[in-house]
């Protein structure tokens, strides 16, 4: 198969309304990264998604919508605050948990009781969403467990020969996935941090808890895998309090190999003898830049060697959730 990349121009777009309709599956840009977009309500589809990934049958899917696509039709009721999130932060990097009338693809959900749905802010998504006006189920595209893709050459490297199309955004501004909202209850909870934080959150509805998982629990949200977002070389993880360490172990690797490290701005200043990927100087940046960097150590070093940034509120919530993961560190579980 051959795999294009095409602008969402008018050939774009019809391309991808043609492949969607006929049970295909479209990689599409979003703000935070790129979507393995498929029919929602067909079972086919959405088993395609799981198969091209091979993601585990247990993690499911969202649904992306256009802004003006009608939700009422596929959700059970909503909480009092659900309205007055979607006025403060939709189209933008927010998944709102709701209970599920059904009506998707029962593997979408793989066999929860609620549907995950999100409305893109990005022109490129809106686009692609509207020409198919119909929920596009989509995790990230890229390999289960690999980097998620923020440009199209990420999802290109993953999926050539294996995809028809990929629909060409431009490189993502947001950079890590959208944050994972539990709407189903009195208090909303968070299932993964992003970049809309439980801070502001909870200036809209008062109050937002955020949901740490159990050691074994079956993820109830998309990202929840302990290894996950893993560049492919060796991997190594240090705290700020460690860099000596941290420089020991880069000297070792350096006899054999060629380890790189990666860090905040400030510790890259540090480190001027050293091959450095920096990670930059705000959670912004850091979010921005993390799987580019990601992507860009696995071409390059045979070892990466993380620093954890010193920062962990706001959305440095969702950088270090995702730097964990993808260097094997515990993140936000409990025995």
């Amino acid at each position: 198969m051959e795999t294009k990349i095409l602008t969402c121009s008018r050939e774009g777009l019809a391309l991808a309304k043609h492949y969607i309709e006929e049970g295909d599956v479209v990689a599409f840009h979003t703000e935070t990264v790129y979507g393995l977009g498929a029919n929602a309500f067909s079972d086919e589809a959405v088993l395609k998604v799981f198969a091209l990934k091979g993601r585990p049958a247990d993690n499911p899917l969202i649904v992306h919508v256009h802004k003006e696509y009608d939700i009422t039709p596929l959700i059970d009721g909503e909480p009092h605050y659900a309205a007055a999130l979607r006025k403060a932060f939709l189209p933008g990097p927010l998944t709102m948990v709701y209970p599920s009338t059904g009506k998707v693809s029962r593997y979408v959900s793989c066999g929860l009781d609620t549907l995950a749905i999100r409305v893109p802010s990005s022109p490129a998504a809106q686009a692609f969403l509207k020409a198919v006006n119909l929920p596009v189920a989509a995790p990230s595209a890229n390999l289960s467990k690999h980097v998620s893709p923020v440009t199209a050459r990420h999802v290109f490297d993953d999926f050539n020969g294996k995809i028809g199309l990929i629909l060409d955004g431009g490189a993502c501004s947001g950079g890590i996935e959208s944050t994972v909202l539990d709407c189903t209850g009195e208090i909303p909870q968070i299932l993964r941090e992003g970049l809309v934080t439980r801070e502001m959150i909870a200036e809209v509805t008062g109050q937002c808890n955020v949901y740490r998982a159990k050691s074994g629990e079956r993820p109830k949200s998309p990202g929840m895998a302990y290894k996950h977002y893993s560049p492919r070389c060796r991997t190594a993880y240090f705290t700020r309090g460690e860099l000596e360490k941290a420089v020991a172990c880069y000297q070792e690797e350096e006899k054999s190999g060629a380890p790189c490290f990666l860090c905040e701005s400030e510790v890259c200043a540090l480190l001027q003898e050293y091959q450095t990927l920096d990670l930059g100087g705000t959670p912004e940046e850091m979010a921005r830049r993390l799987y580019a960097l990601l992507r860009q150590g696995e071409r390059q070093a045979t070892l990466l060697i993380a620093i954890e940034p010193q920062e962990k509120g706001g959305v440095m919530a969702g950088v270090m959730n995702r730097m964990k993961r993808a260097f094997g560190v515990e993140h936000g579980t409990e025995e």
